[in-house]
């Protein structure tokens, strides 16, 4: 009976292994305030997954020269690179932590030779070796929840940076252009100016205009010649930017002209839990939580005595070529226990911290789905407004133009002064540009919403 008691007291312990709780409170979600957004009425509870497909949502708009732009990104975005790093890292620690549920087992060779008084000897040994620390108490267990929810935050977060770099481009691109159509408004505009002023000129040479009429028609001209290149450098430091966000040396990238001609997709009806379960960075929050969850665990199992099964078998003799016979074999097996007894308070403000490690998780989580619930409000608001405005000013640049054409015939026919043109150009110019300017804000204004809801738009109507 003694003789089988090696063998059945691990046995006996893996049972317990596996039988025993896991100390520390099992986790479960907090429940959000998701309340619907103003602009639907729909609603349904939250499921935060990171893991649903977000779509090329880039595609929307209809731009061939961003879809390159955008595929580029994801061969050559160092900034993606370094996140994707990082996840493997997350995932690597998250398989170390889970080994520690597993025994370890090793080999071992050795070959010695040695002398004690007249007596040299050889010693050749060779053997295995195991041992297995048994998670009685979860605290491995829970070690390696955390991990597994760290792995899984650290996804969200590739996600995450995946996310914002695309909806980065997107936005650095639809600047360039509305750089690109300002700097073709003020080529039309420096070519009007300029026949303004060779007209004024002239009409100065007849002793019809004075001289500060032709000085103001300069004036207008050269004014608009400096913009026109201040908007050459704006356009210069964005295509080097759209550079970095692919990887490449600034020198090495160029983008020809042209003028912005998208209008932004209409804006969705979004509902919470579509907008939860898209968004990369709240799934990520979550997971964090999780982790820090499981984190009271492993600091509780400080509590709890420490069980281990250590085992060795082998061989050792003085001569190689018989080692390996029944006369040479050794072995061991054996158990051990480690109870603490007094740590002046070590382990209790261990799980002090990981109990405040969770609160400050769960404070984050709670405050990123507000962020989250805020910033498509913000968007979806200045979707509607900017769209409403941007018709109002459609309207003033017809207006702007019409004085403009008006103005100038009734100074050629010398009823008003060249300040009353001066006064109405200068009024057309300000509404085309703010025009074009007000067209880059609408779409950066649906590209940060597709980015708050988490993706692509198409995909949550299709869902429904």
């Amino acid at each position: 009976m003694n003789a089988h008691l090696p063998f059945n007291f691990p046995v006996s312990l893996a049972v317990l292994a596996l039988a025993g709780c896991a100390v520390g409170p099992d986790y479960q979600r907090p429940a959000v305030d998701a309340p619907a957004f103003r602009e639907t009425c729909n609603w349904k509870p939250a499921e935060p997954a990171a893991q649903l497909p977000r779509g090329k949502w880039w595609e929307a708009y209809g731009d061939p020269v961003l879809n390159g732009l955008e595929d580029r990104l994801e061969i050559s975005s160092n900034t993606l690179h370094i996140a994707e790093a990082q996840y493997r890292q997350a995932q690597a620690a998250a398989t170390i932590a889970s080994a520690a549920l597993f025994p370890s087992l090793s080999a071992d060779g050795s070959a010695n030779r040695g002398k004690t008084g007249a007596i040299t000897a050889n010693r050749f040994g060779a053997g295995l070796t195991a041992g297995w620390e048994f998670d009685l108490w979860g605290q491995v267990r829970r070690s390696a929840e955390a991990g597994r929810a760290a792995a899984a935050a650290s996804a969200a977060d590739l996600e995450s940076v995946r996310l914002s770099l695309h909806a980065t481009l997107a936005q650095t691109y639809f600047s360039l252009r509305v750089a690109d159509t300002q700097q073709r408004l003020y080529e039309r505009t420096v070519a009007d100016f300029a026949r303004s002023l060779q007209m004024t000129q002239n009409r100065y040479a007849q002793g019809v205009d004075t001289r500060a009429d032709v000085a103001a028609a300069e004036t207008q001209l050269k004014t608009a010649q400096a913009q026109a290149i201040d908007l050459s450098l704006t356009r210069t430091q964005l295509e080097h930017a759209l550079a970095i966000l692919l990887g490449q040396p600034p020198a090495s990238f160029s983008l020809p002209p042209a003028d912005l001609t998208l209008q932004p997709p209409a804006a969705p009806s979004l509902i919470p839990s579509q907008q939860l379960e898209r968004r990369p960075d709240i799934a990520a929050a979550e997971r964090r939580l999780a982790a820090a969850c499981a984190g009271i665990g492993v600091a509780k199992g400080g509590y709890f005595p420490v069980l281990s099964l250590s085992g060795s078998a082998g061989y050792q003799g003085a001569r190689y070529q018989n080692l390996f016979s029944a006369p040479n074999e050794i072995w061991s097996l054996g158990a051990s226990a480690l109870m603490p007894l007094f740590d002046a308070g070590r382990v209790s403000a261990s799980v002090a911290s990981a109990r405040a490690v969770y609160e400050e998780s769960l404070g984050t989580y709670r405050q990123t789905v507000l962020a989250a619930f805020q910033e498509v409000e913000d968007n979806l608001a200045a979707a509607a407004l900017l769209t409403h405005e941007a018709a109002v000013q459609d309207e003033a640049v017809a207006a702007a133009r019409q004085s403009a054409s008006i103005t100038l015939n009734q100074y050629k026919a010398g009823t008003v002064s060249y300040l009353d043109v001066i006064t109405a150009q200068s009024a057309q110019l300000n509404a085309e540009r703010t025009a074009v300017l007000l067209l880059g804000r609408r779409l950066n204004a649906s590209v940060t919403l597709l980015k708050a809801a988490g993706g692509d738009w198409r995909a949550s109507d299709a869902s429904k």
